[in-house]
Parts: structure tokens; sequence; C-alpha cells
């Protein structure tokens, strides 16, 4: 039932635009990064498609806001209205998910495991597929989830002071590792 109404929100949201609105132009833009077909064209960007809506716009509100700095998003998201970053959040979490040939070592996605229930992840991120909120990681592009935390952890990224805490915590290399795992997850 969540993915139908999934589904016909997407067409709504779709049908609402025509191909030269702004908002179409927009979506045109993120998709030259972040994959017409949902796939990523390199993989220190992350995948949208399919990620939690709430998660999705309070990023978008972020990067405008200047919480979470980017030299590509923040500027991209200075015009957009509460309206639009909505919308975009519904647009790429109507998406399906997908399947991204990722290639993990898989000594180290041993280890990330070991890493991640030592950190108690799975207690707020349970199968990492994301729950509003938090952020699906599971199948997540590698060089994109080796970055972010390295980003949390040495205080680059500072939307979510938490993460910054819990990172710090950790190796560079179990960080390292804990990408992997995520990474294989599907």
């Amino acid at each position: 039932m969540k993915a139908i109404l999934g589904l016909v929100l997407a067409l709504f949201t779709m049908s609402a635009m025509s191909a030269d609105s702004p908002l179409t132009k927009v979506i045109a833009s993120c998709e030259g990064c972040h994959g017409a077909n949902s796939v990523p064209v390199a993989t220190n960007i992350p995948i949208l498609s399919g990620q939690q809506y709430y998660y999705l716009y309070v990023q978008l509100k972020d990067y405008k806001a200047g919480r979470r700095e980017n030299a590509i998003m923040t500027p991209m998201t200075q015009n957009l209205s509460k309206a639009d970053m909505k919308a975009l959040a519904e647009y790429f979490s109507t998406k399906p998910w997908p399947n991204v040939d990722s290639f993990p070592n898989s000594e180290l996605a041993d280890m990330g495991n070991s890493a991640l229930d030592a950190g108690q992840c799975s207690q707020c991120h349970s199968k990492y597929k994301g729950d509003s909120r938090i952020p699906r990681v599971a199948g997540q592009q590698l060089d994109y989830m080796i970055q972010t935390m390295s980003d949390f952890k040495n205080k680059v990224r500072l939307n979510s002071p938490a993460k910054g805490s819990l990172f710090s915590s950790f190796s560079d290399e179990d960080l390292v590792a804990m990408s992997h795992y995520l990474s294989g997850l599907q």
C-alpha cells in the first residue's frame, strides 16, 4: 500500500510539472550527478532515489541554511523554496532504490560489521534501510559513505552533532571498514 501511495504521489508531482517548469529543470540538474537512472555518476555521490523523504527534505534545508556545506549542493539550494524542497524530496523518495554494483572488501566488511555492532549503530539504523528521519545507508555508495563518516568525525559536517561525537570514537580504519560493510548490503 505504501508503495502504491508513493507511486501515486510521484505521478501527481510529475504531472503537476511541465517539461519546462523550473522544478523539472532542477530535477534534471540533480539527475546530472545523482543519475537519471537512479545510479550516481561517481561513487562519491550519494544515491537519492529511494532515500527517506524527510531525511532528503532536511538535508536540502541544511544545505540552504549552511548547516551542511558542499561546494556544489549549497549554491544549488539557495533559490529553492520550502515547497520546492518538499517536491524534490517527494520525487526522489518515491523512486526505487537502485541495485548498485558494489565490490566491498569482504575482510573489511566483516571488521565493519563488528565496529557497527560495537557502536550500537543498529539501535537507530535498524536494518540500515532507513526510517523517516534516519537515512538508508544499506547499499549506499562506498566512497560517499567513507567521506560522510570522515566528515562527521572531523567536524566538517556539522548538521548532526551526535554523529560527530559517535564517529570521533572510531579510527579512520573503522570508518572505512564500516563503509565496506554498509555498501555491500541491499
